[in-house]
């Protein structure tokens, strides 16, 4: 059997203030592309599909438009919600989504023991997919409760509660079927892609590769958007986003799993990679410098870092330079110190332009252009 594993698409989201969902639909729809030619048995997308709990009616929009591309292509799809999901509302529209082959699953156990069946169309070979959708410190115990249809103990820690979870979706696994487990977490020794949530994903929420059933033949996680696999008693791996979510994951791979398997043997794991989003590039130096590497950045999002110090006019001219600037700043080496209390008083009075040249001088600001056009004002001001 065929899957195509991929997670972290998070629709909508916004980078420095930019709308990236035409890129995400070139993305999406080179997905489409992939599972369509490589006639892929389903397509596993291990959470945080949307960027926002809220989405809006765009993002939502772009999702049902690429689910329905890929059903409508032949392929079910299982999808599980992220933290950066609204599970109640993946919950609310399962019973819908079913009908048409699109499996979504919101919270741990609700509605079902967790476990989705499906049959390959080529070779009709059946798999198990167990899922675990985001668990947070808030809902774990519930969510645990829910799985083992039993009390669960307050004294224990996250990282053995879900273990536990995983223990009991694994009892849904057969000899006679590829079984595949789903889950949207961290585990411990993975690498952070750049563009995670930090409060969900420090290390009270790790979970130790051992607690992964060896009965699997294929673990699909989502969460970390860096591509990698981790040491496990299984095939476990992240898939990575296939766009960089912002500047921190600018050096990341970006591609898809394609997972082949059968009952009886661990699942053989193809990168392909992601060629749609725009890359995301840092330029780091002087005005003249970075103008001399503007050429190699081609329509690549960029973040610069100024070597120089503030002046009148220097922003425009980097965006003058570069329209694909997103975020311009000074290198910390050149900025202005902070400054929390004004200097003391010589005893002697300074005149406006004296006070505004030492304004400017702890602003780390050195243009003779500002200050003329200081002088001027005041000149106005004071003759009117």
């Amino acid at each position: 059997m065929r899957f195509l594993h991929t997670s972290d698409w998070h629709i909508g989201k916004t980078l420095k203030g930019h709308s990236r969902l035409a890129e995400q639909s070139a993305v999406l729809e080179e997905i489409v592309g992939i599972a369509r030619q490589h006639e892929v048995d389903a397509v596993l997308i291990a959470g945080d599909i949307y960027d926002s709990a809220a989405p809006s009616a765009e993002a939502q929009q772009l999702l049902v438009r690429t689910l329905l591309e890929i059903r409508n292509s032949g392929m079910p799809v299982i999808a599980i919600a992220g933290n950066h999901d609204h599970a109640p509302t993946f919950d609310a529209y399962r019973p819908l989504m079913n009908e048409v082959g699109i499996h979504l699953v919101g919270t741990p156990g609700a509605g079902s023991d967790g476990a989705i069946e499906i049959t390959a169309r080529s070779t009709g070979e059946s798999a198990v997919i167990a899922t675990l959708p985001f668990v947070s410190q808030r809902t774990v115990i519930r969510a645990a409760e829910l799985i083992a249809n039993t009390p669960v103990m307050n004294s224990i820690s996250y990282a053995q509660r879900v273990e536990d979870m995983l223990t009991v979706l694994a009892r849904a696994f057969r000899p006679d079927a590829v079984n595949i487990l789903m889950a949207h977490l961290t585990v411990t020794g993975g690498k952070f892609g750049g563009g995670e949530r930090d409060s969900q994903s420090i290390f009270e929420y790790h979970v130790p590769a051992s607690a992964f059933p060896v009965e699997a033949q294929y673990v699909a996680l989502g969460h970390l958007h860096r591509r990698q696999a981790i040491g496990a008693p299984c095939p476990v791996h992240y898939s990575g986003s296939p766009i960089s979510i912002d500047f921190g994951e600018q050096d990341n791979e970006s591609v898809v799993c394609l997972i082949e398997a059968t009952p009886s043997t661990p699942a053989k794991v193809t990168d392909i990679p992601i060629k749609s989003g725009r890359r995301l590039m840092t330029l780091r130096g002087t005005l003249a410098e970075i103008e001399s590497r503007a050429r190699g950045a081609g329509d690549a999002f960029l973040r610069v870092q100024l070597k120089e110090p503030a002046r009148a006019g220097l922003l425009e001219e980097v965006r003058d330079l570069l329209p694909n600037a997103l975020d311009i700043r000074i290198d910390p080496a050149f900025a202005a110190p902070n400054a929390t209390t004004r200097p003391a008083s010589s005893g002697i009075e300074r005149t406006p332009a004296e006070l505004f040249a030492e304004y400017c001088a702890t602003k780390n600001m050195d243009d003779p252009r500002l200050a003329a056009l200081f002088a001027r004002l005041h000149d106005a001001i004071s003759e009117s």
